[in-house]
């Protein structure tokens, strides 16, 4: 298990798994380890998978001064990741929570990224987050589900303020509750930190004017991926959050919810390599291989 040194002495450590162009991932939770990630469907096959566990969590170690659990704060150990890796620029994923760091790293260190995927990520670092209405939707379109009738006012009282988190309403986050999903949430508890993820959103950690404002000079594509079902995001918070990039573009994987991977690793793996991919199709001429901005790129929402 490789490790290296944050600016603040704090060991840091990650995991590689597969072969081939590093791609640097960032998990959410928010603070859960990367160890929930897996090789994300199937996509170390195609890339060497270089997966952050955040200060805290998983192998990482604690910070003497919990302060750093702030989102913003921990840009600074994305940025002597890269160092450590040796990457000039990256390409870099990030997934829910972990997408807040990504954006807030992609505007501190614009030319550091090569490319950058958000999946079913986070917004708050732009201004945005999803509502309990928006989650509550997203949740009706499962209806026809039979842990629905159960599910749903637990998961209502939930967002309400109403009552407790409640186990009932977690098949809201998969597109299909199954066995794989079951053993996914299984470990949760142990790989969250739980004071670290009250801090992760603390007051401050967010500028989202100044932020959008330095995005203006990220030149990487990026690709804003959601699920059909996830509530947070749902596709329209999804599609917003692309238009805050420069050059961004959306898909909208079809009966997925907030793990894609988990739901169709096959469809996910093909849309992220792809992306990932598609300057090299054309050669010199990165453009004319990628979609338009926001539209047109896989199954955009009605």
């Amino acid at each position: 298990m490789p490790t290296f040194s944050a600016v603040d002495g704090t060991r840091l450590a990650y995991h590689l798994r597969g072969s081939g162009e590093t791609l640097a991932v960032l998990p959410g939770g928010p603070m859960r380890a990367s160890e929930y990630l897996g090789e994300l469907g199937g996509l170390a096959a195609h890339r060497r998978l270089a997966l952050l566990d955040l200060r805290g969590t998983g192998d990482s170690a604690v910070p003497a001064d919990p302060a750093t659990y702030r989102c913003d704060r921990q840009v600074d150990d994305v940025e002597a990741w890269r160092v450590h890796l040796g990457l000039e620029r990256m390409d870099l994923l990030a997934h829910s929570a972990g997408g807040c760091l990504a954006t807030l790293y992609a505007a501190r260190h614009p030319e550091r990224v090569r490319r950058l995927v958000l999946v079913t990520a986070n917004p708050s670092a732009l201004g945005m987050r999803a509502t309990a209405e928006d989650r509550l939707a997203a949740a009706r379109l499962r209806s026809g589900e039979p842990w629905f009738a159960q599910a749903f006012p637990a998961f209502e009282s939930w967002l309400t303020g109403d009552g407790d988190f409640d186990e009932v309403f977690l098949p809201f986050f998969y597109g299909r509750w199954d066995d794989a999903a079951r053993a996914h949430v299984e470990p949760e508890e142990r790989q969250t930190n739980d004071e670290a993820g009250e801090r992760y959103f603390g007051e401050g950690a967010f500028t989202p004017d100044a932020t959008r404002a330095a995005l203006a000079a990220l030149a990487a594509p990026v690709l804003v991926y959601a699920g059909e079902w996830d509530g947070g995001p749902r596709p329209e918070l999804a599609r917003r959050t692309a238009g805050a990039f420069p050059d961004a573009t959306l898909t909208v994987q079809p009966g997925a919810a907030h793990f894609p991977w988990l739901d169709d690793p096959e469809h996910f793996v093909r849309e992220i390599v792809a992306f990932l991919e598609a300057d090299r199709a054309v050669g010199a001429d990165p453009a004319a291989a990628r979609p338009a901005p926001v539209s047109g790129w896989g199954r955009t929402p009605s």
